[in-house]
């Protein structure tokens, strides 16, 4: 059992650079939530990857504030917001890569980290030059929403359940081929 905190949770309602390959970012504004409404195999209600896909992989996001940090120090960014990153969940406390393939549960909430929310090149020009490269391998977890609930940004410490089910999970046998 580990502890994480839950810095700061974020939604938007549209997508600024999924589909804009070649073209200028749209301007859809990243909000800052108290809560967030989790619904089982549709994403987050109100946010933009809200039943994007059917069984989307990426349904929330999560990412370090202890990896933000690091951003800021290695390239002197000041004054800046891990907003930016267009993640839903910031954690503190917790190795995000260590989930890829487990369930777990964060305040009731059960979820199944599927893979690294890997950076694109876009960090660059929301962030600076060089943040794509230094976030490779540390971009933050995608995950899949197994049951409907409600996320509290706490800032304090709660803790996190990992799954003795995670073996026995259908998208771990799936996740191992």
């Amino acid at each position: 059992m580990n502890a994480v905190e839950i810095c700061h949770l974020y939604i938007s309602m549209g997508h600024n650079f999924v589909g804009h390959h070649g073209l200028e970012p749209d301007t859809h504004p990243v909000s800052e939530v108290a809560e967030i409404e989790c619904v089982a195999g549709r994403g987050i209600r109100g946010d933009r990857y809200f039943d994007f896909k059917v069984d989307y992989k990426g349904q929330i996001t999560f990412f370090s504030l202890d990896v933000f940090g690091e951003l800021c120090s290695a390239m002197q960014l000041q004054g800046c917001s891990p907003a930016l990153a267009r993640r839903n969940v910031i954690t503190r406390g917790v190795d995000l890569n260590k989930l890829i393939g487990m369930e777990f549960d964060i305040q009731g909430v059960c979820f199944f980290g599927m893979e690294e929310c890997r950076p694109c090149y876009w960090m660059d020009r929301a962030f600076t030059a060089g943040t794509h490269e230094f976030l490779k391998g540390r971009g933050g977890l995608r995950a899949k929403i197994l049951c409907d609930g409600i996320l509290r940004s706490t800032a304090r410490r709660i803790e996190m359940q990992l799954s003795e089910r995670a073996i026995a999970s259908p998208f771990a046998r799936e996740r191992a081929g």
